[in-house]
């Protein structure tokens, strides 16, 4: 059975971070066959809103906010004046969001990417709630600009907070608000889910978008990922946004470094990308890995 899901891409694949020389990446995502942009706003102020707004209308491509969550982002930081700026990006994320025609922002706005700690039960619990009372707020600030938040849970390797499903509809659930949904990516998946139609089920009608790679963050399907297992579950849910292709360039070494890339995970970009989205299509529509 096909999915009833359209693809896109993340720019990051090419470069980092996004500004208005991005923009001319549009015409090629668009001829590959992508009909989504991801957009990661590293720095709100390089993103121009007329000029990106411009080229999204230009090439029909349907914009995906995603938030990028680095040191000072840390919603469950012991110093509020990190929340404070946590809180402020997000208000321009969500902006950003609106103005461009986008209905969320994504990303594990929780915490900061890389605070992987053992730490205390106490400490946990601590940070546990800062999360949950800061995401609430941040959830009233999204419903007042007709926004959501899509959640991500990261591998171990990147978070001590959400590395599963189970894990982040707790925290949904702890958060009780209506803009609170999830994002799932499979590479993240492909580490931590024993079962991932299971994980997608749990999920269920709290999915707002998706993001693939391999598990060793390569092309799709050149690797170890349960595919057959991930399309069940996006079955099972009658999942139909998108499914966006998100690896990263090792080209840009700070961006590498932060996700462990230290060598090529393809001929090239633009080869990762074909081959993905040729990979997605026989796999959405049926022709590959039916059983």
């Amino acid at each position: 059975m096909a999915i009833n899901a359209t693809f896109g891409v993340s720019t990051w694949l090419w470069t980092s971070p996004f500004q208005k020389d991005t923009i001319g990446l549009f015409s090629k995502i668009k001829e590959m066959g992508f009909d989504a942009v991801e957009i990661p706003v590293e720095n709100p102020d390089l993103i121009d809103i007329p000029s990106v707004k411009k080229a999204l209308e230009e090439f029909s491509l349907q914009p995906i906010i995603c938030g990028a969550f680095g040191p000072t982002r840390d919603l469950t930081h012991d110093d509020p004046s990190f929340h404070k700026t946590s809180f402020d990006y997000l208000q321009r994320c969500f902006e950003i969001s609106s103005d461009l025609g986008a209905h969320f922002v994504a990303g594990p706005m929780y915490s900061a990417v890389g605070k992987a700690r053992l730490v205390s039960p106490e400490q946990r619990k601590i940070e546990w709630d800062r999360a949950v009372t800061n995401l609430h707020k941040v959830c009233q600030m999204a419903e007042s600009m007709g926004q959501e938040i899509a959640l991500e849970a990261l591998n171990r390797f990147e978070t001590d907070l959400i590395n599963t499903t189970k894990e982040l509809m707790q925290l949904i659930s702890d958060i009780n608000h209506p803009a609170a949904k999830v994002l799932l990516d499979g590479f993240h998946m492909s580490i931590e889910e024993s079962n991932l139609e299971e994980a997608v089920r749990h999920v269920g009608d709290k999915l707002l978008h998706v993001q693939v790679s391999e598990n060793h963050r390569g092309i799709p399907g050149t690797g170890q990922t349960s595919w057959f297992s991930f399309k069940r579950g996006l079955n099972a849910v009658n999942y139909t946004g998108v499914i966006s292709i998100e690896s990263f360039t090792p080209n840009v070494q700070e961006l590498a470094g932060a996700v462990c890339i230290w060598k090529p995970l393809a001929p090239s970009q633009d080869e990762f990308a074909s081959q993905g989205l040729a990979f997605l299509q026989d796999w959405i529509s049926g022709t590959k890995f039916t059983h």
